[in-house]
């Protein structure tokens, strides 16, 4: 299993160590969000405090990456409008009333 650096998995998920940093803090408050879907990022962090360097799996950044992916929506064909009549507005029946 490959681990990357924290400097290795932003710049292949192509943003900068400080964002990721930021989206690690974010993930471990479980507020990080991925196209309006909450994600959290599973990591490694090393020392005896839980300072060391951070470790990601690349299966994990390929993760983020495919949850980032924009995927097109289906398009629905749509009605075509109709044309309404000039007195649609008008309810009772047309013509001289009747006695």
């Amino acid at each position: 299993m490959v681990h990357l650096s924290s400097k290795e998995a932003a710049a292949a998920l192509g943003i900068s160590v400080l964002t990721l940093y930021g989206w690690l803090s974010q993930s471990d408050a479980g507020e990080f969000e991925i196209r309006g879907q909450p994600v959290t990022i599973a990591y490694y962090q090393g020392g005896q405090r839980g300072q060391g360097r951070i470790r990601i799996d690349a299966q994990e950044v390929e993760r983020l990456l495919s949850l980032m992916r924009v995927k097109p929506k289906e398009t629905r064909a749509r009605k075509r409008p109709q044309n309404k009549s000039a007195l649609q507005h008008i309810t009772t029946k047309l013509g001289r009333p009747e006695d």
